[in-house]
């Protein structure tokens, strides 16, 4: 967004960008909080413009504005202009001013955060009791949502054009409360000069195979899933996942377990021959390799499966064997870690989640689906999706081998890797949401399969360009339109 700011100043004065961005937040305000005291606090840059032509617009309309000032803007500059153009009350940078406000608007520090929000700025937002942040909370770096020295929690945040990573990334993301995007008039194609790299995750980002009228188990595609002797309920959860997300058959290797697995659902075939004998037939492309496996089991498939030239998604157990081993992972075309397996084979997470997670999938060339309470989808060309679309519900044993299965069924279908991979978590979002809805907030992962087929269909509706048929409360308003896949 910096990029895009610094073209658009070349065709569209930046006063322009500013007047337009403080009309978004004073329209936001004015929608959804009553007439009241308001401290406008204005940092010396473009954010601290935006607040002074909001505490503008509403000293016009009438609002008891006054603005405090951290340091004015240089002279010559769009902020500075918009300063003189503010002709109400200005009062001190002072924590006492804050408490005679029953409102403060927060305009220190944007997206661009060059600095840790410390000192008398920190103390003020800490005294603030409601805050209305322009572009995010001060504090919060945009890049990649961690906090740097201290950020208010916000009731209502204001951006433009586009998302940032910071807005959809935790802690960041759970101090936006409720989050506009707002449009001020920069044009598609000036935008479109930028190269991005990153989206926020949803359908027409990715489009699912539809069957035709000659379809057939074998074009829907085949998901084959190890299995291990001492955990079947991971492998039969990865095989109900399959078959709900569509996959056209699904086959359990078990070996000399077979007889655990065989009494499992009666559409799910179970082979007790060799892996080798298995890996015979060409049509048993995808596989998933990890969830229920020791890591004696998976030293046994893994190898053989990759020797293979198979598709294999690599999971639990898989990972658990690669702990501070990632190469051997090289050859996989998906690994799906929570943020304790990531660390156990590539290293903490750190401060830069994002930018983390991309050198993970660069360095083992596979994509890397980093689950969690915001979930990111990378691929080794750096390609990042950032997934909203889900619910604290999915927290529960067993949600990560299903959403295994889910992945993999796509892969079966044909989709590509990254495109399987951010279409499968987003339908395993959505299943959650929905089964959420029906169990009281507590879905079991057994409950998850018979949301979805209702998934896709939602998936298809809207990548259609459909609006939602059900909108989830998210926290994210928005009026661009459904079925394109937000660019971050």
């Amino acid at each position: 967004m910096a990029r895009v700011d610094a073209l658009s100043a070349a065709t569209i004065p930046v006063s322009v960008l500013m007047e337009r961005a403080g009309w978004a937040v004073a329209r936001a305000i004015r929608r959804s909080i009553p007439p009241m005291r308001t401290l406008v606090l204005c940092g010396p840059g473009n954010n601290g413009g935006d607040g002074y032509v909001t505490a503008r617009l509403l000293s016009d309309a009438g609002w008891p504005v006054a603005v405090a000032e951290m340091q004015p803007p240089r002279q010559g500059t769009p902020a500075h202009a918009q300063a003189c153009l503010y002709t109400g009350p200005r009062v001190p940078f002072d924590v006492a001013e804050v408490a005679r406000a029953g409102l403060v608007v927060d305009a220190l520090f944007g997206a661009g955060l060059a600095r840790d929000a410390t000192g008398v700025a920190a103390d003020m937002l800490r005294a603030a009791t409601r805050v209305v942040a322009v572009d995010v909370p001060s504090g919060v770096d945009g890049a990649t949502g961690q906090v740097r020295g201290y950020a208010p929690q916000a009731e209502l945040t204001v951006t433009f054009h586009r998302f940032k990573p910071g807005h959809l990334l935790y802690p960041g993301r759970g101090l936006m409360g409720r989050l506009v995007l707002a449009d001020i008039g920069i044009p598609a194609p000036l935008a479109e000069q930028v190269p991005f790299t990153m989206w926020r995750n949803e359908p027409g980002l990715w489009r699912l195979p539809v069957p035709g009228p000659q379809s057939h188990k074998y074009t829907r595609g085949v998901v084959s899933i190890c299995a291990g002797q001492g955990m079947p309920g991971a492998a039969r959860l990865c095989a109900s996942g399959a078959r709900a997300a569509g996959a056209g058959l699904v086959r359990v290797a078990a070996g000399n377990a077979a007889r655990d697995y065989r009494l499992g659902p009666a559409g799910m075939i179970v082979d007790d021959a060799a892996l080798g004998v298995l890996l015979e037939d060409a049509r048993r492309h995808v596989w998933v390799c990890g969830p229920g496996l020791a890591e004696d089991e998976v030293a046994h498939t893994l190898p053989a499966l990759l020797r293979a030239g198979r598709c294999v998604l690599a999971d639990a157990g898989a990972l658990s064997a690669a702990a501070d081993r990632p190469e051997q992972l090289k050859g996989v075309a998906v690994i799906t870690p929570h943020a304790g397996e990531f660390t156990r084979v590539f290293g903490p997470v750190g401060a830069n989640p994002p930018e983390r997670v991309r050198e993970a999938a660069r360095l083992i060339d596979a994509v890397v689906v980093l689950k969690g309470s915001t979930t990111m989808i990378a691929a080794p060309d750096g390609r990042l999706a950032i997934n909203t679309h889900a619910t604290s519900a999915l927290g529960t044993a067993g949600s990560g081998d299903t959403l295994s299965g889910v992945i993999a069924a796509l892969l079966a279908a044909g989709m590509p890797a990254w495109q399987a991979a951010c279409g499968g978590v987003w339908l395993h979002g959505e299943a959650g949401i929905r089964a959420a809805a029906d169990t009281g907030g507590w879905p079991l992962a057994e409950d998850l399969d018979r949301y979805l087929g209702p998934a896709r269909q939602e998936a298809t509706r809207r990548q259609q360009g459909l609006a939602p048929s059900v909108m989830p409360d998210s926290g994210l308003d928005t009026a661009l339109p459904a079925g394109r896949g937000q660019r971050l």
